[in-house]
């Protein structure tokens, strides 16, 4: 997949970005060759293949215990709150 210049110009604009002519060259090179790496990626057969957990071999990640370490506060955080309901902010609604 090739991405034109009015393509990368389209994705700064949704991205509130503001790219000068020099950068907009630059972006969309970048942007195509990414995207050409992802389409090699993608053609790449990876059935059977098993996930790895760390990339380097006999290695383990060392994982925290997955325990609660915070207590439910609600109630003190919903005191401020001008309305509630069932637990739960009531906003005004604004879509008619």
């Amino acid at each position: 997949m090739s991405l034109t210049r009015r393509d990368v110009e389209n994705i700064a604009h949704l991205a509130r970005l503001s790219l000068s002519d020099a950068e907009l060259s630059v972006a969309t090179a970048s942007l195509t060759a990414i995207l050409a790496f992802v389409d090699q990626l993608s053609a790449l057969d990876a059935t059977g293949l098993e996930p790895m957990a760390h990339p380097l071999p006999d290695q383990v990640q060392r994982l925290r215990p997955d325990v609660v370490t915070e207590t439910d506060q609600h109630v003190k955080y919903q005191a401020n709150a001008s309305q509630l309901e069932a637990a739960l902010y009531l906003v005004p609604k604004v879509i008619e």
